[in-house]
């Protein structure tokens, strides 16, 4: 199956990134078929959209992803519903829980249940863009409206439909999710799916979870793509962003990234990956990361053994990859390799 491509700017750094509007003006002319945006506890995912929307005609505009704790799922559609309207069609709503260190350090909720609250944070946007009747949710996470007997309540809530007419009543809804349970959540009640990582020769791994997923079910994946000679080095900055994730991002006990990699099949690895990187060794613990397991999530070499690789990503259940080009070149060398174009 051919491969779509995507183009990402993720979350901003410091700063906000250069040339923003001319590198989504460029994908756009080349083919790439979405241009997507994140958010960590920086900048926003949805803003850049509007602005990159203004300047360009076609391209998918993508949030990969939007943290739910960030907003109410009413809030959530309202903003996928009026940009919607102002691209003329092209949003497609990434969503995620993210993680208990941001959701509860940050913004302050709970993390409890991710399943369950995923579910129904789905369901109100739903109906919020079906408006065909006011929205209600029975809870426990999101009750609409909120209990008369609720802490602080007033008691004159009313279910209410969104006063504006979305433009499309089913703005694709993927899920940004790790866990064996939240991907097969995925399949069930949204378009597609974010893995973090992905491997095409471990499909094993996701197999049971995508089992039911239906046919136009989309798989984008973001992809380190390092077009140089020097395999070696041009792993190395995989392996530092797999050290950074395995190693640091999350809690000893209750690491997401470190228990994927454990599936991937190398628990004993990723435990050492932590170990180190909790002992402030960076380099180590980068350093431990295996050869494999970086090159198997990403595109590294030369472009023919890059196309070569491509084989393995056309013969997965992935649909479309997800790029970081670092600037107009890359952009151009990456749609040539997937695209031809």
């Amino acid at each position: 199956m051919a491969l779509k491509l995507g183009v990402s700017v993720g979350y901003w750094g410091a700063q906000p990134p250069r040339d923003m509007i001319a590198l989504a003006q460029r994908a756009e002319e080349l083919g790439y078929f979405g241009f997507f945006t994140a958010e960590a506890y920086g900048s926003d995912a949805l803003t850049p959209l509007a602005w990159v929307g203004a300047h360009t005609k076609k391209i998918k505009l993508g949030t990969g992803i939007v943290q739910m704790s960030a907003r109410t799922p009413t809030a959530t559609a309202m903003h996928a519903l009026t940009l919607d309207h102002l691209s003329e069609g092209r949003v497609i709503l990434g969503l995620g829980v993210s993680g208990p260190q941001v959701v509860e350090g940050w913004y302050g909720q709970p993390f409890s249940k991710p399943l369950a609250r995923t579910r129904e944070y789905i369901d109100i946007i739903r109906q919020v863009l079906a408006r065909e009747e006011p929205v209600t949710s029975a809870g426990p996470h999101y009750p609409l409206p909120y209990p008369v007997d609720g802490e602080g309540s007033w008691g004159l809530g009313k279910p209410l439909k969104p006063i504006t007419h979305p433009l499309r009543a089913d703005i694709p809804i993927y899920l940004g999710a790790e866990g064996p349970k939240n991907v097969a959540l995925a399949t069930e009640i949204c378009d597609g799916w974010f893995p973090l990582y992905y491997s095409p020769f471990r499909q094993e791994v996701y197999e049971a979870p995508l089992a039911n997923m239906k046919d136009d079910f989309e798989v984008l994946y973001s992809a380190v793509v390092n077009i140089t000679d020097d395999v070696e080095a041009g792993l190395m900055g995989v392996k530092h962003m797999l050290a950074l994730y395995v190693g640091g991002m999350g809690a000893k006990d209750r690491n997401f990234h470190n228990e994927l990699v454990g599936r991937f099949g190398f628990e004993k690895e990723a435990a050492q990956i932590q170990e180190l990187y909790l002992a402030g060794k960076k380099m180590e613990a980068a350093m431990a990361v295996p050869d494999d397991l970086a090159d198997e999530i990403s595109l590294v070499g030369p472009k023919e053994r890059i196309r070569q690789r491509l084989q393995a990503w056309e013969e997965s259940p992935v649909t479309g990859l997800i790029v970081g080009a670092r600037g107009m070149d890359d952009l151009e060398v990456i749609a040539d390799l997937v695209l031809g174009a």
